[in-house]
């Protein structure tokens, strides 16, 4: 159990090492805190919180650092999450009020915001496939042999195919199409149509299975896109010493490079709106000096999907994760 004092040492020394990405020492502390204890007290204190193993004492410093175990009492316990400005907040304000064609454009755009304003890597998906039901399915004829496929989700998600085809459609077809495609469709979840489903469509409108082959086949690409990655401020990251190592970059740069594994960091937080995974807390031995904190986008009550901060271990925890909370607070007020 830590003391009050202890407490405002361990919270000192790891805002000042966020700030400076140097080691902290004692005399640091006294000379940037006010916490009305001397030098002498202070260096026992934080003797100690290594021994608790909330410090980490590099090798060449005679200063300290946080450990895995101290970030993470930081976050829990610690952590001011109201760490934002008036400008802050009207520069926030101002991106979300942008007007845009699909629902879906929000996710892009707060994506966008976070990256900005906390210099930090962004990714961000769609919402999980499987809870996503589809209340419309709309075939629209743009030529005689042009097709526009437009299926709208309950969340109000639009996905939109068009398709080429070599001899001409006509609109009786398009009307029997919207017929059986709704019929067997509508209410659905939003996942690949599966062959016993396909096999029933073309044998309901089996003179026209060279029309809804195509149809199926665009309809099952577009929706195997529906977890579509969006990646912001890569680069970023670059800026920070951390990344000056070639293993930390390397294997950052190999965690982007591979969807399936930045699927799985985006879809591992449960229980909580916002989850905070740090260094080895981190299943994938490649994110081990590396930080990520995600939290699941609602507008309204509808789920927009995950938003992904990725960013070394010395991330501002407190910026991130005031900025994530008030983004996720304007968006449930659309």
């Amino acid at each position: 159990m830590l003391s009050e004092r202890q407490k405002h040492i361990l919270k000192a020394l790891i805002e000042e090492y966020i700030n400076t990405a140097e080691p902290v020492s004692s005399g640091t502390i006294l000379e940037h805190y006010d916490l009305e204890c001397s030098s002498a007290t202070i260096r026992n204190d934080m003797s100690e919180l290594e021994q608790l193993g909330y410090l980490e004492k590099p090798h060449t410093s005679a200063g300290r650092i946080p450990s895995v175990k101290g970030y993470r009492f930081y976050v829990d316990e610690l952590l001011n999450d109201e760490n934002i400005t008036i400008d802050e907040i009207e520069y926030i304000k101002e991106n979300l009020q942008n007007k845009v064609e699909e629902i879906e454009d929000l996710t892009k755009i707060a994506t966008n915001t976070i990256s900005e304003m906390t210099h930090y890597t962004t990714v961000s998906i769609g919402p999980d496939a499987s809870n996503n039901i589809i209340k419309d399915i709309k075939f629209v004829l743009l030529g005689e042999r042009l097709l526009m496929v437009v299926i709208l989700t309950e969340t109000g998600a639009v996905k939109e195919t068009i398709i080429k085809y070599d001899e001409d459609v006509t609109e009786n077809q398009i009307r029997d199409l919207n017929a059986t495609f709704n019929r067997k469709l509508r209410g659905k979840y939003l996942e690949k149509i599966d062959k016993p489903m396909e096999e029933y469509i073309i044998s309901t409108m089996e003179d026209q299975a060279k029309v809804i082959k195509p149809i199926i086949q665009q309809m099952n690409k577009t929706l195997e896109e529906t977890n579509k990655i969006y990646l912001q401020g890569t680069s970023k990251v670059f800026d920070f010493p951390e990344f000056k190592k070639i293993d930390t970059a390397k294997n950052f740069l190999s965690i982007l490079d591979t969807k399936e594994e930045m699927l799985e960091i985006l879809n591992s937080g449960l229980a909580k709106d916002i989850n905070v995974y740090i260094g080895d807390e981190n299943e994938n031995k490649d994110l081990k000096d590396l930080s990520i904190i995600t939290f699941k986008h609602k507008v309204g009550n509808k789920d927009m999907g995950t938003i992904g901060i990725i960013g070394p271990k010395r991330m501002n925890y407190s910026k991130v994760i005031s900025i994530m909370k008030y983004i996720s607070k304007k968006l449930n007020e659309k």
